[in-house]
């Protein structure tokens, strides 16, 4: 039979003239629609916002990273010069004012006789304008030369700002003259060391502790040290006891398990060495962007809290005491076992299973208490 002709398909047409299929309306399988063709009548789309581009993910710390320095702020070496160079100075222009008042006659005749200076060749007659002018200037200078001297000292440095603006920093010892317009501020570079106080901490295992640190650290920036903190003595004692809270709780302070169990060595925080070095890592990272050099940082008391301390120390004997006696059993249990092996060996007794029972029973409580009393009595 010939095939019926196909009714034509109906479209939707909208009122942006894109024409869709009636039948793909209702179709369960997704259909590529037709693209909506383009016409001076559809709208533009949504231009993108003119907003700040965001920071890419790379870009930012991670969480928990040390601070960043500042490059901006960085020690320079400041303006300064030897100060004997502003005492000569200073000198000059105090000759230039007295050689202007013994030309004006402003010098009495017994101090001219006194000195054995010759007369003024105008005496009497004293200053115009230029003449004031010129004897202000050179005590001007001489007040300027000698209000710029400064005593550098071994161990301290200047940091030196002008109108709230970082102009360098001078590390020079002896006499130093610095601008009196500067505003200075000593540091002190020394090498130091500071002990903290008995600062509160928890293990891995959640016991409370109380530990003592010796951290020997240097201002080795001074334009950060006094420039990017309020004090930075202490941001470095807040930062010794986050360090310390942070280290302590990656460790157990003790452990009571037998280290042949896990493999090898325990790690605990009684390893002074291992510690100290996990400490000054830390904190030299931490103290790096206010200009602190930190050399090294060493637990020198890791204790228990008072609250807990009784109770750990308890536990600490009973594990001593447990190791001990496994030690001893151990050893007794080698002796037993070595002495009816040379029994039977040498065919000195013949023994079936229940007196060989029997024989070790014997020999293990023998060999026990005589070791447990040599114990004692040690």
């Amino acid at each position: 039979m010939p095939e019926e002709p196909k009714a034509p398909r109906e479209l939707v047409v909208c009122n942006r003239r894109d024409s869709i299929p009636m039948d793909l309306l209702f179709r369960g399988d997704t259909a590529e629609l037709p693209k909506p063709s383009k016409s001076p009548e559809s709208p533009k789309p949504p231009e993108p916002s003119k907003a700040s581009p965001a920071v890419p993910e790379s870009a930012r710390p991670p969480a928990g990273a040390p601070p960043r320095p500042d490059r901006d702020v960085v020690e320079r070496r400041g303006p300064a010069c030897s100060g004997w160079w502003a005492v000569l100075v200073a000198l000059l222009a105090l000759a230039g004012a007295g050689w202007l008042a013994w030309v004006g006659g402003f010098v009495p005749g017994r101090v001219t006789e006194s000195l054995r200076l010759p007369a003024p060749p105008r005496p009497g007659h004293g200053f115009d304008a230029a003449g004031w002018a010129a004897v202000c200037g050179c005590w001007a200078v001489a007040l300027f030369a000698v209000g710029g001297l400064s005593r550098g000292r071994a161990g301290s440095a200047w940091v030196l700002s002008l109108f709230g603006r970082y102009r360098g920093s001078v590390r020079r010892t002896g006499l130093v003259w610095i601008s009196p317009l500067m505003l200075r501020r000593r540091v002190d570079v020394r090498l130091r060391h500071w002990r903290s106080e008995p600062m509160v901490a928890v293990d891995a295992q959640g016991v409370e502790l109380r530990v003592v640190v010796l951290v020997v650290w240097q201002v080795k920036d001074t334009a950060r040290a006094l420039l990017t903190v309020d004090d930075h003595t202490a941001y470095l004692a807040e930062q010794v006891e986050a360090v310390t809270a942070r280290v302590a709780s990656r460790l157990p302070a003790d452990s009571y398990r037998d280290p042949a169990d896990d493999g090898g060595d325990v790690p605990t925080l009684r390893d002074a060495e291992a510690v100290g070095d996990a400490l000054t890592r830390a904190l030299a990272a931490e103290c790096r962007a206010v200009g602190i050099e930190v050399f090294s940082a060493r637990p020198t008391r890791v204790e228990y809290a008072p609250e807990v301390a009784a109770a750990m120390q308890r536990r600490q004997i009973a594990a001593i005491d447990a190791k001990h006696r496994d030690s001893v059993l151990t050893s007794v249990l080698d002796a037993v076992d070595d002495t009816v092996r040379r029994l039977t060996d040498r065919g000195l007794v013949t023994l079936d299973d229940y007196e060989r029972k029997a024989l070790v029973k014997d020999l293990t409580v023998a060999f026990y208490t005589a070791r447990g009393s040599a114990v004692d009595t040690h």
